[in-house]
């Protein structure tokens, strides 16, 4: 369980090191989120200025999501690998949700494309762009109100099992399809592509796995929800809850129309300014308490290992959906998609990402079962559908 989460760009041309290296250390300084270290007091962890030069960026040769070792990688919290036309942000959660690495990413990729193609600096200067954020605010603690209720579930969920990849191996699959066509399928269905997405994979897990069966624990998706919107927030620290998809098969089948019925009906009541409210509203209510607050560390730990166990097990898996990515009309030319994917967390050894850029919205997998039947009967529902995907993996299921 790293707690890593990657975001890629694909470019139109082969990635230089140099070049990259040059522009991460010209954007570094000015994203004071990411020129962090974590430090340990006694009470709580926190961050500090980290002052060393920028980590080095090398060219991928292993699997993603890995463990980061603060002092392998001058004590940063993220790092940045490219393969060939690829450049990858992969950050530690603490840092920052999706919406904050983008922000980074995005202006890492515009910096890149300035050094390499100087006529674009000549265009643009070399400041960063107008719509990117360095605010720093915590939308927690600035838009919290005292609460008391819990609005989680921890009852157990459906967990998927089965043999798992080789040790330290990593599973990764892209279906890349449009936006437009997808957004057609969705409408015909009356629910939004993200939960025409979450359905989907829901479905598949209980077709290829459950075999349609009954059964007592429920299918449970997290799914994250960016809380910008809807409190006016720019930040770029973490600002996003969990709310759950949920599906119970309590009869013998279930058609794919009835499980995205019941699935669009759990995210949409609980999708609400007020019950998002509730539930981060808790979790400070919590941290603000004044007999928490004086507990050791290491305590805590403890008890926090003990609570995420539970809350990690209560879900089968995790559906986020990094939004549509737009750039500046500049950049477009050199820019052909972006992409995302999660690390594993306990109880949950694959989970779902939805990214889009343009008209191409890309759905990644990743996981450590050696099996691929849900991945594949997500896909076949799709294609029922009338969607065209291609697919794409990093190889790891067929070596």
């Amino acid at each position: 369980m790293t707690n890593v989460y990657r975001i890629f760009v694909n470019l139109n041309e082969e990635v230089d090191r140099d070049i990259l290296f040059k522009a991460l250390s010209l954007v570094l300084p000015k994203f004071s989120g990411f020129n962090v270290r974590l430090r340990q007091g006694v009470f709580w962890y926190y961050f500090e200025e980290n002052g060393k030069p920028a980590p080095k960026v090398r060219e991928e040769n292993t699997y993603p999501c890995r463990y980061i070792v603060q002092n392998q990688n001058q004590s940063y919290l993220f790092r940045v690998s490219y393969y060939k036309n690829r450049i990858n942000l992969e950050v530690f959660h603490v840092l920052t949700d999706g919406m904050g690495g983008i922000n980074f990413l995005k202006e890492l990729t515009y910096q890149y494309l300035r050094i390499a193609h100087p006529k674009l600096r000549e265009q643009t200067g070399n400041q960063l762009s107008v719509d990117t954020s360095l605010n720093r605010e915590d939308s927690f603690l600035k838009n919290y109100k005292k609460s008391h209720a819990k609005g989680y579930k921890t009852q157990k969920a459906y967990l998927l099992k089965g043999e798992r990849l080789r040790k330290g191996e990593f599973g990764v699959i892209h279906g890349v399809m449009s936006v437009k066509a997808l957004k057609e399928v969705a409408h015909r269905y009356g629910v939004s592509i993200n939960e025409y997405l979450t359905a989907a994979f829901i479905y598949s897990i209980y077709t290829e796995c459950m075999q349609k069966m009954t059964g007592l624990r429920p299918i449970r998706a997290a799914v994250p929800v960016n809380l910008r919107p809807f409190f006016h927030s720019v930040t770029t620290k973490n600002f996003f809850v969990m709310v759950s998809a949920e599906f119970l098969p309590e009869k013998e089948s279930y058609s794919f129309s009835e499980v995205l019925e019941i699935v669009s009906k759990s995210l949409r009541e609980q999708i609400t300014k007020e019950h998002l409210e509730n539930l981060f509203s808790y979790n400070v209510s919590n941290e603000k308490h004044l007999i928490a607050r004086a507990v050791p560390l290491v305590l805590k730990n403890l008890a926090i290992r003990y609570v995420y166990t539970k809350a990690a097990l209560a879900n089968t898996t995790t559906v986020t959906n990094i939004g549509n990515i737009s750039v500046a009309d500049l950049y477009k030319p050199y820019i052909q998609m972006f992409g995302a994917f999660l690390a594993m967390s306990k109880g949950q050894p694959m989970k779902g990402t939805i990214c889009s850029y343009g008209d191409r919205l890309m759905f990644t997998f990743s996981s450590v079962l050696a099996d691929t039947s849900v991945q594949m009967g997500f896909f076949r529902r799709l294609s029922a559908d009338g969607l065209e995907v291609e697919i794409e993996s990093n190889g790891v299921y067929y070596e």
